[in-house]
């Protein structure tokens, strides 16, 4: 029987974003995803969104489907409910690796992020950005999916869930990968989380933007299977 691996896709993002690879990683592994509450055409929920919601969702899917301790990738948002999982139920998650993971926040970063998450400005300015975010989540439901996104991160720039203290109980395996192009992410705030988890590694990726769409796939394939074989 193969392994379990789950993947998680970032904010604004879905599950699909990960079709490129997915047939790939299939040779090895049993692949499990899904699409975190709001984001892929599913519903957002009464609650506001949080790390807290979407980790209990996570550790739910993990628990209805008896995949724990799993290995999980994360991509951006979803490195990080990764390790919150990791971090509120030991022996659930097995290691974790994540790509372009924001660690560094604050009221300040919180409030550069979400100043992009407005439906007008992104139709005047990223027209084109704007009709993927309606193929991936409904021509309405990407309009109401940024405020709630906003809240989010305004939330969590108020009170980030990873800390320098209790990073260090993460005693699990975890690869850190930050992009040497991201402009949202930064290699030194990748390193500091490095250096506050007992069995991390890390790797910057070479001509990497931000956007998952704009990874190099052998790289990343290269990168995933080197780590989850270890």
């Amino acid at each position: 029987m193969k392994p379990a691996l789950l993947l998680l896709h970032g904010a604004l993002g879905a599950s699909r974003h990960f079709d490129p690879i997915v047939p790939v990683l299939s040779e090895q592994y049993t692949i499990h995803r899904f699409d975190f509450h709001g984001h892929g055409g599913t519903a957002l929920p009464a609650a506001p969104l949080s790390i807290e919601l979407y980790t209990a969702q996570l550790l739910d899917y993990i628990r209805d489907n008896r995949l724990g301790p799993v290995a999980v990738f994360g991509y951006s948002l979803g490195g990080y409910v990764a390790l919150h999982a990791a971090l509120q139920a030991p022996g659930t998650v097995e290691r974790v690796q994540t790509l372009a993971t924001k660690f560094n926040w604050s009221p300040g970063t919180a409030s550069k992020e979400t100043r992009r998450l407005d439906a007008a400005f992104l139709q005047e300015k990223a027209p084109a950005y704007v009709e993927q975010l309606a193929a991936l989540h409904g021509e309405e439901g990407w309009k109401n999916l940024l405020p709630a996104t906003a809240g989010l991160m305004t939330a969590l720039g108020a009170h980030p869930l990873l800390t320098k203290e209790n990073l260090s109980s993460i005693n699990i395996p975890v690869r850190l990968m930050v992009g040497d192009r991201d402009t949202m992410v930064g290699i030194e705030e990748t390193l500091a989380v490095f250096k506050s988890l007992p069995q991390a590694s890390m790797a910057v990726l070479p001509d990497t933007k931000h956007p998952l769409d704009t990874v190099n796939n052998a790289l990343l394939l290269w990168e995933i299977r080197s780590f989850m074989m270890l």
